[in-house]
């Protein structure tokens, strides 16, 4: 299994991307797993629902059973990039993180000039390439943020080059 981070700043157009993505990579016949990061706390159930009662007793992890899908939750270990991955099962080919940029792991960062904003990582050892609206200076690929069709490409050469059985 592989992990490839896309970053940025919020409303740079990450998830947009991703939606384009998974389809594309999909097609070329990998299985791919996301993790969608929020400094929120979220909770995907209700106060006084049985599944939120487990958990607050303690119970970890919990999973909801439905007649069409199920959900797990467990107490999130900060920092503890590789448990969260690991727990992916079955694993997927590739797993795709949003947000996530403090982890050290390969990544593309998005970056859209229009928000006025700095680059999220410009130093960040493990930024690949950059997804943007227009040029960018710099020695890192830069690749058109409206064309899903090459960070496509891009993200299936780099998987391509780096099947030696490591978690990247």
């Amino acid at each position: 299994m592989k992990i490839l981070g896309i970053t940025g700043h919020s409303g740079s157009g990450k998830t947009t991307l991703l939606c384009h993505l998974i389809p594309l990579l999909r097609e070329k016949g990998l299985k791919i797993g996301a993790i969608k990061a929020t400094h929120h706390d979220i909770r995907w159930d209700t106060p006084g629902k049985d599944s939120y009662l487990l958990q607050e007793t303690g119970a970890d992890p919990v999973l909801l059973q439905g007649p069409q899908r199920w959900y797990m939750v467990r107490r999130a270990v900060r920092g503890d990039w590789a448990a969260l991955v690991a727990s992916l099962q079955p694993p997927p080919d590739l797993v795709l993180s949003e947000g996530n940029h403090e982890w050290e792991i390969p990544g593309i960062e998005v970056y859209r000039s229009a928000l006025g904003k700095p680059r999220r990582c410009p130093t960040h050892g493990s930024t690949i390439a950059i997804a943007s609206d227009g040029p960018m200076p710099g020695i890192l690929p830069v690749l058109d943020l409206n064309c899903p069709q090459e960070i496509c490409e891009f993200i299936l050469h780099w998987y391509g080059e780096s099947r030696d059985g490591r978690l990247l």
